[in-house]
């Protein structure tokens, strides 16, 4: 099911009221957090998925990446992960190892620990984590705080999707499917802690609704609109050129399909360059709005961590679009 569907089938189960759910399904955000005392509060979060590489311990490596990904973007730490797996019978238990192993040292990176899991038998391999971090109330991090003015600061490249789309054609280049491996692997836990430092007023992961997807619901939760550029947007390398091959995933136009009414486009932008900004992306960077004199510091400071941080846009005052792409 594509994640759109997900995601309005979401917004119809009945909401939840409880006075210390401090973020439920309200504003799609990427976690829910719960406050235990007025010093302390958890987040939970869960997500798994079918392999993205042939690996299986880069697989493990990516998937948990991915998963504790939503901890930092709510402004957390993660603390506990429990493995949730697939796996068919007619594999070798190895490759459920490599696996297992791959997320272990992901998580081990992150400093935090796997204390368990679920498996299953099933048709096709799938792999991820429910994780539990903590984070004080006074300091989530939510998709809902962006604010007119506030500068949008994105932390990976995009072009993961087209990049797996065209490693499946036997058509990347081996630079492109080396810079996707090595961005799908990384931790957004640096990027996380930079961002808290600089006062960031809201954030979301970009995973499968792409860029655009998930800067919607930032800015349908936030009641603002964004304007973005597309020339100052990071690309993996190789990736505009296979999108203008044709490599393009079918969440890609999903995703388009589903924000038709919400993005506008600068009418120079090319099908591809359009087409990239929906890529459904595998564990994605952080997209941050924060005060307008931060944005650029917080980009040099990224640089400086090694991490191909750009300033993308800006936020403004609701308008008939969620979002606009200019060139």
């Amino acid at each position: 099911m594509a994640p759109a569907i997900l995601s309005q089938v979401l917004r119809q189960l009945p909401k939840i009221v409880d006075e210390n759910l401090l973020v439920g399904l309200e504003t799609s955000d990427d976690a829910a957090v719960y406050r235990l005392s007025d010093e302390l509060a958890v987040i939970q979060t869960v997500d798994f998925f079918t392999p993205v590489v042939d690996d299986p311990y880069i697989f493990g490596q990516v998937a948990a990446a991915n998963a504790l990904s939503d901890i930092y973007a709510m402004g957390g730490r993660p603390l506990l992960a429990l493995n949730i797996a697939c796996f068919p019978g007619c594999l070798s238990p190895d490759v459920l190892r490599e696996i297992l192993t791959g997320g272990a040292d992901k998580v081990k990176e992150a400093g935090a620990i796997i204390a368990g899991g679920h498996t299953v038998q099933d048709d096709e391999p799938k792999y991820g984590l429910a994780v539990t971090g903590l984070v004080h109330p006074d300091e989530i991090i939510s998709n809902a705080g962006a604010r007119p003015g506030d500068a949008l600061v994105l932390t990976k490249p995009l072009g993961t999707g087209i990049i797996a789309t065209a490693v499946k054609a036997e058509l990347a280049p081996p630079e492109s499917r080396t810079a996707a491996v090595t961005t799908m692997c990384a931790l957004n836990r640096e990027a996380a802690a930079v961002m808290r430092a600089a006062g960031a007023t809201a954030c979301t992961d970009i995973t499968g609704f792409g860029l655009l997807g998930h800067a919607a619901e930032m800015a349908e939760a936030g009641g603002v609109s964004f304007t973005m550029y597309q020339h100052a947007i990071p690309l993996l390398p190789g990736a505009l050129e296979l999108a203008a091959m044709g490599m393009i995933p079918g969440g890609a136009y999903s995703n388009r399909e589903h924000l038709s009414e919400r993005v506008s486009f600068a009418g120079s932008i090319a099908a591809a360059g359009r087409m990239l900004l929906y890529d459904p992306q595998t564990s994605g960077g952080l997209l941050i709005a924060l005060p307008p004199e931060q944005g650029m510091r917080l980009v040099k400071q990224l640089a400086e961590k090694g991490l191909a941080a750009a300033l993308i846009g800006t936020v403004t005052g609701r308008q008939p679009w969620l979002i606009r792409v200019e060139e």
